[in-house]
């Protein structure tokens, strides 16, 4: 019987499992062994670690955890859950149930890009999903922004901050929203409704081919894929979900369903519309809510 079971191995399974350990709960730590960042070269916005290898974080926790006898970390994939508060089964593969008290979800999400040949594969070193990650490393470029409908919002966003030099590709007819469509007017971006049929190039020297045969050279891409949960697991279980697919979590990590508890990015509060993905934000995710699972698992310890 573990005190708590971790699914995830990013940045808030581990922070998790490093606060428990240190407190001498018994944990397992579940690897999945797919980290959402894995195509970046660098992270940012982290004290101490800013344009840091996002490997070498995940390779420097793992052996800091390892240093705590009473945790332990296992790859695989977990194929089943059930039980209740205080008695939790979780199956990895076609193993046998193990046992705990508690759950902490930190399984994250996947990005599922347009599939436009070549977008894939240049995802996280010519095309970037996020300005707050990659804007100041492309400050000054001409840039180019995959993005259709509200999400056409990403445009006016880098146009008003690193570039002067904008295009929107919407990959076919717009739906961007006329008040949207006045900000990138404003901000001086271009809308090109062309489909696109394929990308190509390095960052710095990037093509976008169009269907009509033309051509926009750009020196960086940006694109804010959808989004899949790597998990339906905590759906099984009954926790409450938004409509973009995140768990519901409270101030203290918790879902609604009582010994179960979540973070990174795929959970946030009622109050905020997203999560937000950053490397940081999911390590205090993990932190927070381990200081409760360990506070729960001590009064509960006393009560019984």
């Amino acid at each position: 019987m573990y005190d708590v079971v971790i699914v995830g191995a990013g940045a808030s399974g581990l922070s998790a499992a490093l606060v428990l350990g240190r407190q001498k709960r018994s944990v397992l730590v579940i690897d999945g062994g797919k980290p959402r960042n894995a195509p970046a070269a660098e992270m940012h916005m982290y004290l101490g670690r800013d344009g840091g290898v996002p490997a070498q974080l995940l390779a420097d926790g793992r052996a800091e955890i390892d240093a705590y006898p009473t945790v332990e970390r296992v790859a695989g994939q977990v194929s089943a859950v059930g039980g209740v508060d205080g008695a939790f089964e979780v199956t990895i593969g076609d193993g046998a149930p193990l046992q705990a008290h508690k759950l902490f979800f930190a399984t994250g999400v996947t990005d599922v890009p347009w599939e436009i040949p070549g977008l894939a594969e240049l995802w996280g070193s010519g095309v970037f999903h996020c300005p707050f990650c990659h804007g100041f490393e492309t400050d000054g470029l001409t840039l180019g922004v995959l993005a259709n409908g509200s999400n056409a919002v990403l445009a006016a966003y880098v146009a008003d901050r690193f570039s002067d030099d904008v295009v929107v590709c919407t990959d076919g007819p717009s739906t961007i929203p006329d008040p949207l469509r006045a900000m990138l007017d404003k901000v001086g971006a271009q809308v090109v409704e062309t489909p696109v049929t394929h990308i190509e190039g390095e960052l710095g020297s990037l093509t976008v081919h169009f269907a009509d045969g033309s051509v926009l050279e750009r020196q960086a891409l940006y694109h804010r894929a959808p989004t899949t949960p790597n998990t339906t697991l905590t759906r099984t279980l009954g926790c409450e979900h938004f409509d973009d697919g995140c768990v519901r979590v409270d101030e203290f990590g918790k879902t609604t369903v009582p010994g179960v508890s979540a973070g990174g990015d795929a959970a946030h509060l009622a109050a905020v519309p997203e999560p937000v993905t950053l490397v940081a934000s999911a390590a205090a995710d993990g932190v927070r809510a381990a200081v409760w699972l360990e506070q729960d698992l001590f009064s509960e310890a006393f009560a019984s």
